[in-house]
């Protein structure tokens, strides 16, 4: 009996010795929980990486939102009249739902924007175009880029734009700021024109079409699955 139990211990010394993360008193059971941690530990970094890779192609894909964003602005303010005509001739993207109990107005055309009273609002922004004198294009100005979260807990923080505003203030000027979250940028420069929003309906295009501003800064990125914009505007 004591041979056999020496010859035991021999054995098990050996295989620690071949496998250090083995030790003594484990039985498969806890190697096998070991290797399901490992398991998962690589699944999080595996994901993880993935996640990365993929905003980092988003960001790649979007990179020239800004540029767009600054071209579409300054042709609406150069020609608001024509820019009248690609406001009615989108009112045919507005979708209303059946719902009865809380109907929905939906803008559909590449991504769903949710509306507030749809083609009504479309209609009055061409009326407001058509009327207008053309603007002076605004000068991009990277100065006044608010800077964007860098994370979702920042992303969703309710004043996070108003203090990176804040603090550009202290060293130049800032008349007014928005956000947006539309990434295509044609859809994104209609509805800041439209504005047909639940609160503050107006204010974006307002800050668009106002004649005293000569500045914009225009910033955005990817951060997961949401996208975000930050609009600034100076004299």
């Amino acid at each position: 009996m004591g041979c056999q139990c020496a010859n035991q211990k021999e054995e098990l010394n050996d295989e620690l010795g071949k496998n250090p993360e083995i030790t003594e008193g484990e039985n498969d059971d806890n190697i096998r929980q070991k290797e399901e941690i490992n398991d998962i530990k690589e699944g999080y970094e595996l994901e993880e990486n993935n996640i990365n890779q993929v905003n980092e192609d988003k960001n790649a894909k979007y990179a020239e939102y800004p540029e767009k964003m600054l071209e579409l602005i300054n042709k609406i303010r150069e020609d608001p009249v024509s820019y009248a005509e690609v406001i009615e001739d989108s009112i045919k993207n507005i979708i209303e739902t059946n719902n009865e109990t809380k109907p929905k107005i939906i803008y559909k055309k590449k991504v769903k924007v949710a509306l507030t009273r749809g083609e009504p609002a479309f209609r009055e922004a061409a009326e407001l175009l058509r009327n207008m004198e053309p603007l002076p294009p605004l000068e991009f100005k990277s100065d006044i880029c608010a800077p964007l979260p860098d994370n979702e807990e920042e992303l969703k923080e309710p004043y996070f734009l108003r203090e990176q505003v804040k603090t550009l203030r202290e060293t130049t000027n800032i008349d007014i700021f928005f956000k947006d979250l539309i990434k295509i940028p044609e859809v994104s420069a209609l509805l800041m024109i439209v504005d047909d929003g639940e609160k503050n309906a107006g204010r974006k295009r307002n800050a668009v079409l106002n004649k005293d501003y000569n500045y914009i800064g225009i910033n955005s990125k990817f951060i997961g699955k949401n996208f975000i914009a930050y609009f600034t505007f100076s004299k």
